[in-house]
C-alpha cells in the first residue's frame, strides 16, 4: 500500500455496495471464512485494514468492500459508495429480490493511551468469539482488523473492527445482509 494511502486512511476509507461478486486476485487476501445455510452462501475476505463481505442467493450477490484504497477498484457493479468518517447509516433494498442491505459505520481518532487500551480488549473480545482476526504493524505499531460474524437462518450480521496506529483509528462496522423467504 503506498504511504499516502496510510496517511490519509482516515480520509479515504470508504464502503463500495456492489450488485455482483468481486474476484480475490483485486485484492490481499490474508483471510478466507464462508458460510453457507438456508440456500445463501456467504464469504468473508479480511486484508489488512480492510475487508470484503459476499452474500449470494440465487442469482443475486452483493458484495461490500471496505478500504481505505481510493485507486485501482473495481467500478462495474457499484450500488453506492461513501467515504466513513464520522457516523454513517445506509439501507439498500435490492428491487424485485428478498435482499435487504444494513450497514452502520463509525470512525473515531483515539490518543495512544486509549488506542492500547481498545486494542487489547477488541482483541481478547475477537478471540474469545472466535472471530477472524488479522493482526499486522504500521509505521506506528500494532494494528488489527477483525470481522465477527453471526449467522441466522434469513439473515447475516457482520461486526467489523479495524485498527491502525499511525494515527490511532478506530473504524467499526456492523453489516446485515437480510434476505425474506417467500412463505
Amino acid at each position: 500500500m503506498e504511504t499516502s494511502a496510510r496517511i490519509n486512511s482516515l480520509q479515504t476509507y470508504q464502503i463500495i455496495l456492489y450488485d455482483r461478486a468481486l474476484h480475490p486476485e483485486f485484492f490481499d487476501l490474508q483471510e478466507r471464512r464462508v458460510e453457507r445455510l438456508n440456500g445463501y452462501e456467504f464469504e468473508a475476505w479480511l486484508m489488512d485494514g480492510s475487508h470484503v463481505l459476499r452474500f449470494e442467493i440465487g442469482k443475486l450477490c452483493a458484495c461490500e468492500l471496505l478500504t481505505d484504497l481510493d485507486r485501482g477498484l473495481p467500478n462495474t457493479g457499484v450500488v453506492t459508495a461513501f467515504l466513513c468518517a464520522g457516523e454513517r447509516d445506509y439501507d439498500h433494498a435490492f428491487k424485485g429480490t428478498p435482499l435487504n442491505y444494513i450497514t452502520t459505520v463509525q470512525t473515531e481518532t483515539l490518543a495512544e493511551n486509549l488506542y492500547i487500551s481498545t486494542f487489547e480488549e477488541l482483541l481478547a473480545f475477537g478471540r474469545d468469539s472466535k472471530a477472524m482476526i488479522r493482526l499486522w504493524e504500521d509505521d506506528a505499531g500494532r494494528c488489527l482488523s477483525m470481522l465477527d460474524i453471526q449467522t441466522h437462518c434469513d439473515e447475516i450480521h457482520v461486526q467489523a473492527y479495524h485498527l491502525r496506529a499511525n494515527q490511532g483509528i478506530v473504524l467499526r462496522s456492523q453489516t446485515i445482509f437480510e434476505h425474506k423467504t417467500q412463505r
